[in-house]
């Protein structure tokens, strides 16, 4: 069986992710195989394409979305997926180029199709014609891949029947962040890591913490990335008079666990997340969690009292008592929690993606091809999907 994965770019997480998968699917005697379309225009500027592996391909390694035309792009990725001849096409989100073209070649040649999504469609505004046709388009899959089983609600207009739905793709390599000794929760010091735009609602954090050193004084607040809003947030700081709140700008990935490490907790103000997955990092680092209740991942990755606390992000009177309430806790309690991270995480791995994807490709070869319909037909080879994510860190997408 030959698998492919496709998508607009694989940067950041999407690198282990693919290696990982390369072995294991390998192991279970199946080929792998990877495209991305883009090598620039990633929203993660900070990450450079830098792949040399033979099996994972870039088709336009120097150019971004917006330099290609539809139809350069449709001839190059056709022809790419015309050679390596999958049996099984993975992509993201069929509103996306490689969704919507991926989903195009896999139909017309009788092939398989999973779509791989963390953004829930009810936090997507759309209007009803546009939804209408993703809807017309996302029955036509075999299979769904989703970040966790809290997901499955969303989808409940596709037959189960037709569709297998299957979970953890959104993981961490998460060896990366825990530690050798044993942890211990010593410090005073919660860690912020977000990149500083107005959707991570720093503003309000910023806030909330002026009422957190009243009370706490000897609690830091530790905010690390960069950002357009940095000077702006430092101003709001020096506005504010906080004495306990440092910004170490952007640091060196491999730096980061051990500024967890020396936390008592992470916290994450977002106002909008469609998953959140530096709260997979905390979680491996063994911290207890801080979480707006807007961050999808708070729903799978927080247990309320458990692992952490929620809050409102718009209040900043419940993120201060959450904050607080944290903070008052006994040591026990907080190693406890600590101990808790740590073993929700480990239902989100590379091996238990693995294992997932391989049962689901196992059902989903053996099920018989969906006859097409006239008009999901004709949506399918019409829509080719964009690229747009000027608004992806914006407060106007909300």
């Amino acid at each position: 069986m030959k698998v492919l994965i496709l998508h607009n770019d694989f940067r950041v997480y999407w690198k282990g992710r693919l290696t990982y998968l390369k072995k294991f699917l390998n192991s279970n005697n199946i080929e792998f195989y990877a495209i991305e379309l883009f090598g620039k225009g990633s929203p993660y500027i900070f990450d450079r394409y830098d792949n040399v592996e033979k099996w994972w391909s870039c088709l336009f390694p120097e150019q971004s979305f917006n330099e290609l035309s539809v139809k350069k792009l449709k001839s190059a990725l056709f022809a790419k997926l015309d050679e390596i001849d999958p049996d099984v096409v993975i992509t993201g989100s069929i509103v996306f180029f490689s969704g919507a073209l991926g989903i195009r070649w896999a139909k017309n040649h009788r092939k398989k199709f999973i779509m791989f999504d963390d953004a829930k469609p009810s936090q997507v505004k759309r209007n009803l014609l546009v939804q209408s046709i993703k809807d017309l388009i996302t029955r036509q899959i075999d299979g769904m891949w989703l970040p966790t089983k809290d997901y499955d609600a969303e989808y409940a207009g596709l037959d189960r029947n037709n569709v297998v739905f299957f979970h953890g793709y959104n993981c961490i390599n998460n060896e990366l962040f825990k530690f050798n000794t044993s942890r211990e929760i010593v410090g005073k010091v919660i860690v912020c890591v977000a990149r500083l735009v107005p959707i991570k609602n720093l503003d309000n954090l910023l806030r909330t913490w002026k009422l957190i050193e009243a009370k706490n004084p000897e609690y830091k607040l530790v905010i690390i990335g960069d950002g357009p809003e940095f000077e702006h947030l430092n101003h709001l700081k020096t506005n504010l008079k906080l004495e306990r709140v440092v910004f170490l700008g952007a640091v060196n990935n491999t730096d980061i666990p051990t500024y967890f490490y020396n936390a008592s907790a992470f916290i994450l103000p977002s106002l909008s997340e469609s998953w959140g997955l530096v709260v997979n990092e905390a979680l491996a680092a063994g911290l207890p969690v801080l979480l707006s209740n807007k961050i999808n991942a708070r729903n799978s990755l927080l247990k309320e009292g458990v692992n952490g606390f929620g809050f409102n992000p718009l209040s900043v009177s419940e993120m201060t008592d959450k904050i607080n309430k944290y903070i008052s806790l006994d040591l026990d309690t907080k190693m406890v929690m600590s101990k808790k991270s740590l073993e929700m995480i480990d239902e989100m791995s590379y091996q238990n993606m693995g294992r997932e994807l391989v049962t689901a490709l196992d059902k989903i070869v053996h099920k018989k091809h969906k006859k097409l319909s006239f008009f999901a037909w004709l949506a399918i080879n019409f829509w080719h999907g964009k690229y747009n994510t000027s608004g992806w860190d914006k407060l106007d997408k909300l």
